[in-house]
């Protein structure tokens, strides 16, 4: 198995956990935060997705999914274009809020489908490009790509969590 097999794996299996974080769940669920300070389900998942997104884009040099796709629109939250949620207050996470799982997994599906036709088309050489030189050592794509998708399981793990509070809550 190559590298790049490993991760579209590893991506994939991010995939089938956002759809089964938030599949079921009304708009109460997925705005839901199990305590004051606490992360939706909604807040996490497009936080995963935006991180995806503008991680992925700008290390294979691509256009952003949220703004190509017209995805900052459609979910009309507000902030600024090129937020990812990175360090946002409680006021900034209430502000994201959607109508339906569906705007959910609609974004992430589509950039999803941007991270493996990104992912498809890599080399072993490819991984020892260095993305950003603003670390020491330097970040290559592969860590870059191992730490966005560390990050984004992390975030559906909490997702899922959050999903079964707020279903217990609901029984």
């Amino acid at each position: 198995m190559l590298a790049k097999d490993i991760l579209i794996e590893g991506y994939g299996r991010i995939q089938e956990e956002v759809h089964a974080a938030v599949e079921g769940l009304d708009p109460d669920g997925l705005n839901a935060c199990p305590a004051a300070g606490a992360n939706s389900v909604a807040w996490l998942v497009w936080h995963l997705t935006r991180v995806q997104d503008d991680h992925v884009a700008d290390a294979f040099g691509l256009d952003q999914v949220w703004l190509s796709g017209e995805w900052e629109k459609r979910f009309g939250l507000g902030l600024p274009r090129d937020d990812t949620g990175y360090g946002h207050s409680s006021a900034k996470v209430a502000k994201v809020r959607v109508d339906s799982a569906g705007l959910l997994t609609g974004y992430y599906d589509a950039v999803h489908e941007q991270t493996l036709r990104a992912l498809r088309s890599l080399t072993a050489q490819d991984l020892e490009r260095v993305v950003d030189d603003n670390w020491d050592p330097p970040v290559t794509l592969a860590v870059r790509l191992v730490s966005v998708l560390s990050d984004d399981l992390q975030h559906v793990g909490q997702a899922a969590y959050v999903r079964g509070l707020v279903r217990s809550a609901d029984a």
